[in-house]
């Protein structure tokens, strides 16, 4: 029997499997590098009516409380932890999921700066946002704050966005509606927002993923700065309703209008 002779690949065949090996090794090495980049997802609420880690989240001291039902929950973002890195895989997996982020690291995590001091930012934001609720809240109800005095205890939950949500407990803990009611109405409220002394609510950042961790937690209203209900109503939780405020008076008297059963705003 005659001898078959081998059959060569040609030189361009050889060409494009070489190519093909060298993205194989490029897509490997590309999917193990540290990216840039942080994921972001809903984080914890916290009930600030009630407990947090055994604790009450608002102590008041120097005058009477009262009962209340319903929840006011705060909301928060998780991150990727600022010592930890995500791989180019890990980013894929995540950018087409509506629960999860993919952003840039300096967003979260300002360069120049070490975990340790965003950390400490984080927990200085925290404080003064609680100043400013107490001082907002007081000043809402006519009561001097050298009388009575207010204790938070979420320090260690960083940031100042459950602002508006701590000063809307204080009053609901002191006076309610102001006439033997909740503000809640017995719902479960949820919310963000920075506030003021003044009481004038500010944007934070994040809407549309803290939605989703209020409407986990058993939330059906969702109080929202006014300027971020664009970014809210992106992927909005079936059955949560949207509230626009700009001020602590506004978010007070759209709550009330809802427990009456009359026109709220909307998003």
């Amino acid at each position: 029997m005659p001898d078959v002779p081998a059959v060569m690949p040609s030189p361009r065949t050889r060409a494009l499997a070489l190519c093909a090996l060298l993205l194989v090794a490029l897509y490997a090495v590309a999917a193990l590098v540290p990216l840039p980049y942080t994921i972001m997802q809903p984080g914890i609420t916290a009930d600030t009516l009630g407990e947090y880690r055994g604790e009450q989240v608002i102590v008041i001291s120097g005058a009477p409380l009262r009962r209340t039902s319903g929840q006011l929950r705060m909301t928060t973002i998780a991150a990727t932890p600022p010592g930890d890195e995500i791989s180019l895989a890990t980013a894929l997996a995540a950018w087409p999921d509506p629960d999860r982020a993919v952003v840039p690291r300096q967003a979260v995590y300002p360069a120049g700066r070490s975990v340790a001091q965003v950390e400490r930012e984080n927990t200085a934001e925290m404080r003064q946002s609680q100043d400013a609720a107490t001082a907002a809240a007081l000043r809402r109800l006519h009561l001097d704050p050298d009388r009575v005095k207010v204790t938070l205890n979420l320090a260690d939950v960083g940031g100042p966005s459950a602002g508006l949500l701590f000063t809307l407990g204080i009053i609901d803990k002191l006076d309610g509606n102001g006439r033997g009611g909740d503000l809640t109405g017995g719902r479960v409220v949820a919310g963000t927002g920075t506030i003021d002394a003044s009481g004038r609510v500010g944007a934070v950042g994040g809407v549309a993923l803290k939605t989703l961790a209020a409407a986990r937690d058993g939330a059906t209203v969702f109080l929202v700065p006014t300027a971020e209900c664009g970014e809210a109503r992106v992927n909005t939780p079936k059955g949560l309703r949207l509230i626009p405020v700009r001020t602590l008076d506004g978010a007070i008297a759209a709550l009330n209008a809802l427990n009456s059963g009359s026109a709220v705003p909307t998003c």
